[in-house]
């Protein structure tokens, strides 16, 4: 098995809770591991070990560092004491073996399942091994899922993920507990009733900013209910305000949204963003002469706005900027973007080309697992090959008529609209715009447009 000075990788993982399985343990793995190795006369070895880390991915790094070594022809077998140590995926095992251990001339051998990829039997196993372990991941996943479900029917913190600002949580009743911040969260709600809006609130309090403020304000964890998946159950955690409290201040809060929309009769408002720093670009009364875009980091009133106080990006007149714009979309019903538009024979070879390489694949499949002949494995690799070339082929041209579908559509669009627009309302021509427009960067007075559409 080995050759010249290459040594043999012995691979070793538990997952973070994984050490209350029996047998698991790291120190049990190495044991097996290195048993076996003597059994077989194997002396030059090199432990790998990823303590801590889940199986669900492979961003771990003693398995970076191996695939590293494999690569460098390092390597000459990686054994492992089950296949799950390996990774939980059956994608990232088939990875690892096809593409990593098999073309650097890299044996893997499983001790548990008895698997020994130097072997035509080894290497038909391995696919079936491998989707073992995938199964036994997502029915442990599914597991979780409806556990975690059933705790917040019965009215009990899911657990994970960011706890609500206001409370903590208690492990062993399963419950939300609250904390000193609950009296914020309480003086939150009764600044919003006496006026202030959430950007004050946050000030006064000393938020972060003043989207964490409106996020309190709408939590409705506060008034003893946790949200799961959009659905809404009845806590058994302790409230923080009361139900007609939080229900005056969702009126109020939709209240300054409705207000807050109606107020923004800029045309681009919220597609202009600075193409310096980043920043988000607004209106700003400039006089007697009009509107001037600019960009929110040269202002200091939203601070989390602000990506770089250095900023020098050029104001512009926003007339100007709005008047090319409405051009160049008024323009892109004449341009031809240059999506080829494929035969439906096209299509049709390739798919017709996908089912034969798909058969010869199955069928040298069959008659590799029956005597291993190497000329074989040539063989099915070649078609491996076809196949994948087909399958990008065809991902190709479906992706390039899906592109042409939605120009055709978005060109029509604009046709019906170009005549309708000057006796549009400016909320109209609003919606119309986020229909088309993605983002528009301004730097230094050039203007570039990104459409949903390209």
């Amino acid at each position: 098995m080995l050759q010249n000075n290459k040594f043999a990788a012995l691979y070793a993982r538990v997952s973070t809770d994984a050490q209350r399985e029996e047998g698991y343990s790291i120190d049990a793995q190495k044991e097996m591991l290195e048993a076996y190795c003597k059994a077989k006369g194997i002396k030059n070895i090199k432990f790998y070990v990823d303590g801590g880390f889940s199986g669900a991915n492979m961003q771990r790094p003693a398995l970076s560092s191996l695939i590293d070594d494999a690569r460098a022809g390092k390597i000459s077998a990686v054994l492992v004491y089950k296949l799950d140590r390996l990774s939980r995926s059956q994608k990232d095992t088939l990875f690892l073996i096809e593409d990593v251990f098999n073309p650097n001339g890299v044996d893997f051998i499983s001790l548990n399942e008895n698997m020994d990829t130097s072997t035509p039997i080894g290497r038909a196993m391995l696919g079936i091994m491998s989707a073992f372990a995938q199964l036994e991941r997502e029915t442990i996943k599914e597991r979780t899922r409806m556990g975690m479900k059933e705790r917040v029917k019965s009215g009990l913190w899911p657990g994970g993920g960011k706890l609500p600002f206001g409370y903590d949580y208690d492990k062993e009743s399963g419950k939300l507990i609250p904390n000193d911040d609950a009296i914020v969260v309480q003086k939150a709600y009764d600044l919003l009733l006496h006026g202030y809006a959430p950007n004050k609130i946050a000030e006064v309090l000393g938020l972060k900013y003043e989207k964490q403020a409106a996020e309190i304000l709408r939590r409705k964890t506060n008034i003893g209910c946790i949200v799961y998946n959009g659905v809404e159950y009845k806590g058994q955690h302790e409230a923080i305000i009361d139900e007609a409290t939080f229900n005056v201040a969702q009126h109020i809060l939709a209240a300054r949204s409705r207000n807050r929309a109606g107020e923004s009769s800029h045309l681009l408002a919220g597609l202009v963003f600075c193409g310096k720093c980043g920043a988000r670009m607004r209106y700003a009364k400039w006089g007697n002469k009009g509107w001037k875009l600019y960009c929110y980091s040269q202002q200091r009133s939203k601070l989390y706005l602000v990506h770089d106080p250095d900023c020098d990006n050029e104001k512009v007149w926003a007339d100007e900027v709005e008047d090319a714009v409405i051009k160049d979309i008024f323009t892109l019903s004449l341009a031809d973007s240059g999506i080829k538009s494929e035969t439906f024979d096209e299509m049709s070879f390739l798919l017709k080309q996908r089912t034969v390489l798909q058969q010869k694949i199955r069928r040298l499949y069959e008659l590799y697992a029956k005597d291993g002949d190497e000329m074989l494995l040539d063989m099915l690799n070649e078609q491996k090959k076809q196949l994948k070339d087909t399958e990008i082929k065809i991902s190709s041209l479906q992706e390039n008529a899906k592109k042409r579908e939605e120009e055709l559509s978005t060109k029509e669009y604009i046709k019906d609209i170009k005549d309708a627009w000057k006796y549009m309302q400016n909320r109209e021509k609003q919606t119309v715009l986020r229909r088309l427009i993605d983002k528009i960067i301004i730097t230094n007075g050039d203007v570039d447009i990104f459409y949903r559409f390209s």
